[in-house]
């Protein structure tokens, strides 16, 4: 992947922070963004993607020190954290303040929450919004024809051509190599629990705990 110039990923944070939508490449796939906080930029986002609104967009975390200040983080979470932050990993977590989960209902209650590596950890890093996040697609294209989530620029306008979304940045770094999910795991109780396998192993997530992970 290509290294995207401060001047670029300035301009993307200014983009989030008057309410528009950005789209930024991981490894795993381009992500559509918007301010988490912003109702009508999140809702575009549900609509292009003719995604379910119960189906929460992911919180993008700029540190485990910030996430701390948002969310309640087990002894269970914070292992996780530490060992795979940032990285390819999303923790399911309860609010600390119900009020401010509430201002954020695009993420969900628990919240699905990551701290990404590359341009979109730089990104949240910057902006003074929080970034709800997700990846370039029409929700459910899982078929076995589907070729899935973006990972390329070629792919990313097709899917803003076929949608009609607006994305007022659009941060190009190639193709992204990875072409697979975040791993998701459930923090909101005591016993963490598998919800996605993804790029993290099972087993990696299994050496951490100290324990076998249901599902």
């Amino acid at each position: 992947m290509q290294q995207i110039p401060t001047d670029q990923l300035d301009r993307a944070a200014s983009a989030l922070e008057a309410g528009e939508l950005v789209i930024v490449p991981t490894s795993r796939w381009y992500m559509i963004c918007a301010d988490a906080t912003n109702a009508p930029a999140c809702r575009s986002i549900f609509e292009g993607k003719r995604r379910p609104t119960a189906k929460s967009l992911v919180l993008v975390t700029p540190s485990l020190a910030d996430c701390e200040q948002r969310f309640v983080i087990s002894d269970e979470a914070r292992s996780l954290a530490e060992a795979f932050w940032p990285g390819d990993l999303a923790l399911l977590l309860p609010w600390r303040d119900a009020d401010e989960g509430a201002r954020h209902s695009a993420v969900g209650t628990p919240a699905l929450v990551t701290n990404s590596p590359g341009p979109l950890g730089m990104l949240a890093s910057l902006t003074r919004t929080p970034i709800a996040a997700t990846t370039v697609n029409i929700s459910g294209d899982a078929g076995i024809d589907a070729r899935g989530p973006a990972i390329s620029p070629e792919e990313v306008a097709d899917f803003l051509s076929l949608t009609g979304v607006k994305a007022t940045v659009i941060l190009d770094s190639g193709v992204c190599p990875a072409a697979n999910h975040l791993t998701i795991i459930d923090c909101s109780t005591a016993d963490a629990r598998l919800v996605r396998a993804g790029l993290v192993h099972e087993r990696a997530v299994e050496a951490v705990l100290g324990r076998e992970i249901l599902s």
